[in-house]
């Protein structure tokens, strides 16, 4: 099993539960199309990796996240994550009315900063994500079509969570692809603070 260090403790996420589309500059990027209800994914445990790695199987967009540890079933601790995306294979298999796996569940498709817990005021909640010192993309929970709590509350209808389990809440706008050696920087705000901090070099 994968890891992720919550409090300064490595525990191990069964999954990673998902949102698609939640905010609308972002869906403004592709598509344009709003889902009509909170649409939902999952990635392994497998999908987990310490590294920020360029896939070989096609064209790879990275998308930061706000990240929430769940325990006891609530938002019990916050990180940032990025959602690595193999944006060419989802176009097709999305436009052929199939599965995407393949573009979002591979292998070291889920990075993750460490966790702190958090009891505060979620609406106080950003991010930020820089490569090569150059900020790509910045939002916070206002701009969130479904709020976390909404998040969590709708994917517990039909999914179990265990202690330890991750909830991503969907990108903002700016996402793109990257290089080898790329410098990421990922940040979660609390207010004008940063409380969370994370960098890798693309690999």
């Amino acid at each position: 099993m994968n890891g992720v260090v919550f409090d300064g403790e490595v525990v191990y996420p069964s999954k990673i539960v998902c949102i698609a589309k939640n905010y609308v500059e972002h869906i403004n990027e592709f598509d344009g199309k709003a889902p009509s209800e909170i649409a939902l994914f999952i990635k392994p445990n497998s999908s987990i990796s310490d590294d920020v790695k360029k896939p070989a199987m096609g064209l790879c967009h990275y998308e930061g996240e706000i990240t929430f540890v769940i325990r006891d079933g609530k938002l019990a601790g916050v990180g940032f994550g990025l959602d690595l995306t193999l944006r060419d294979i989802q176009k097709k298999l999305r436009d052929e009315g199939l599965p995407w796996e393949k573009a979002k569940a591979f292998d070291g498709s889920a990075v993750f900063s460490d966790f702190v817990s958090f009891d505060g005021d979620i609406m106080k909640l950003g991010i930020e994500f820089f490569i090569n010192g150059e900020l790509r993309q910045k939002g916070d929970v206002s701009l969130m079509i479904n709020k976390p709590q909404e998040i969590l509350d709708d994917a517990k209808r039909f999914f179990t969570f265990v202690d330890n389990d991750l909830l991503m809440t969907g990108t903002p706008k700016g996402v793109g692809s990257f290089n080898v050696g790329d410098e990421f920087l990922g940040r979660i705000l609390y207010g004008n603070s940063v409380i969370v901090e994370k960098s890798w070099v693309v690999k």
